[in-house]
């Protein structure tokens, strides 16, 4: 991740700012991409900052507001796609239609939803040790309804990405807390939760859904 990024992702995840506060860092970020990068890069740049925009505006559940930043990153990273496809292009295209097929409505989850592993797994062809890419194939089996997730599956999966892939600060904590997500849906394993969303909480002490999960076991 380029280095003027990182000050937007850390205060998406950390969730001291709020969304509104938010948008001058992302304002910024967008105009030293537009400064020091071209084509291709620029355009992956931009499509990074819309993703965090739009999950800092998910994470206060304004998801209109949210969809249209996921619109255009996905915009962006599917040009790229077709022109000089990458594990970057791919990974990004793969995460804003993972957020959008969360924000819905069901029709557009339920035509789109498999596309995410798709290009999740596009990534991977093109790096294997993406822990972004890794992260999302896994993620069904921990998040989907309960119909359709393995949540044993999903831990392993989890838990492979740590040996197995180079993590980012924000990939860490993703991990550690869906791990620690998986374990509180099953029964009797809550305590096998604590550890992980500790974990978690020791990368973005602040950040809200580890912080409720951890909660939820005391």
């Amino acid at each position: 991740m380029h280095e003027w990024l990182i000050p937007l992702r850390d205060a998406v995840f950390a969730q001291v700012i709020s969304a509104d506060e938010v948008v001058p860092l992302y304002r910024s970020a967008n105009a030293v991409s537009r400064e020091r990068l071209s084509g291709t890069d620029l355009d992956l740049a931009l499509s990074r900052g819309e993703f965090l925009m739009g999950q800092a505006l998910l994470f206060e559940e304004r998801n209109q507001e949210a969809r249209l930043h996921f619109l255009e990153g996905m915009r962006l990273a599917q040009a790229v796609t077709e022109t000089s496809p990458s594990a970057l292009a791919w990974l990004l295209r793969a995460e804003h239609l993972s957020r959008l097929s969360h924000i819905g409505p069901w029709s557009f989850t339920v035509a789109n939803g498999l596309d995410v592993e798709r290009f999740a797994n596009n990534a991977l062809s093109f790096n294997s040790r993406s822990a972004a890419a890794q992260y999302l194939v896994a993620a069904r089996w921990v998040f989907a309804p309960a119909a359709f997730r393995n949540l044993n599956r999903g831990i392993s999966m989890m838990k492979a990405i740590i040996e197995n892939s180079d993590m980012e600060k924000d990939d860490r904590f993703n991990v550690y807390s869906a791990i620690g997500f998986a374990y509180l849906q099953q029964r009797n394993r809550a305590a096998q939760a604590r550890p992980w969303l500790e974990r978690a909480l020791e990368i973005y002490p602040t950040n809200r859904f580890a912080a409720r999960l951890l909660d939820g076991i005391r």
